[in-house]
């Protein structure tokens, strides 16, 4: 499979993508592509590093795989196609972010594109899936890839903000250096979760932007 990957982040991977494992996730990844419906589209699998490259990085949010109904994923975690209904648990970001900042206006559109260009890393422990089957492209090792782009950057970057939502994006993100870099924890804005308490009132956005500002960094318009 062609790999639809900017230069900065290959250049940052390369141990990583040359490693027998990714290379059998590529070929993996071309027999589904042929056999079975899978989103998002080829070109849009590493859209998250294609939007921000790692010199950007000022936030890393973590989902856990890409949405599996027609015309929705487009690479980013909890990101849709501008003309796709924004759906349940970003629905609750966006109510989250607007109470946090205490803006008039919720989004209209649930393409998160504008926060990538910025600096957010939209990363998904999976970056593919089968249509309507969610977690179908968890075999394919894409866990060990996303393992290893994380540990780059808590090691390699200092002041970076990592949002974890939910117990496994938590796990995902339990060996993230605390010491350099800020981890914000809360429940999932999955409806679920949300309405159990766990989510509503983490107030997420702003303190990434406070330490953003306070590491002398341009803070993101959310």
């Amino acid at each position: 499979m062609k790999l639809y990957l900017n230069p900065s982040w290959q250049t940052i991977l390369a141990d990583e993508i040359k490693k027998p494992y990714f290379l059998e996730l590529m070929d993996a990844l071309d027999e589904e592509y042929q056999n079975h419906i899978c989103f998002p589209p080829k070109k849009l699998i590493f859209s998250a590093f294609n939007n921000c490259s790692f010199e950007d990085v000022k936030v890393v949010i973590i989902g856990q795989d890409p949405y599996h109904g027609v015309g929705e994923a487009n690479g980013l975690s909890f990101s849709v196609n501008d003309s796709v209904k924004i759906p349940p648990s970003l629905r609750n970001i966006f109510r989250e972010l607007n109470d946090d900042l205490d803006s008039i206006f919720m989004p209209t559109s649930g393409n998160l594109e504008r926060w990538a260009k910025q600096g957010v890393l939209l990363l998904n422990a999976s970056l593919s899936v089968r249509i309507d089957t969610p977690n179908s492209h968890k075999h394919l090792k894409w866990g060990t890839f996303t393992d290893a782009v994380i540990q780059k950057i808590s090691e390699e970057k200092e002041n970076v903000v990592f949002m974890l939502w939910g117990s496994f994006a938590q796990k995902k993100g339990a060996k993230i250096d605390r010491t350099k870099h800020l981890v914000l924890e809360s429940g999932h804005p999955s409806p679920m979760s949300a309405n159990q308490g766990k989510w509503f009132g983490n107030k997420h956005f702003s303190q990434a932007n406070a330490y953003l500002k306070l590491n002398g960094e341009t803070e993101i318009e959310w």
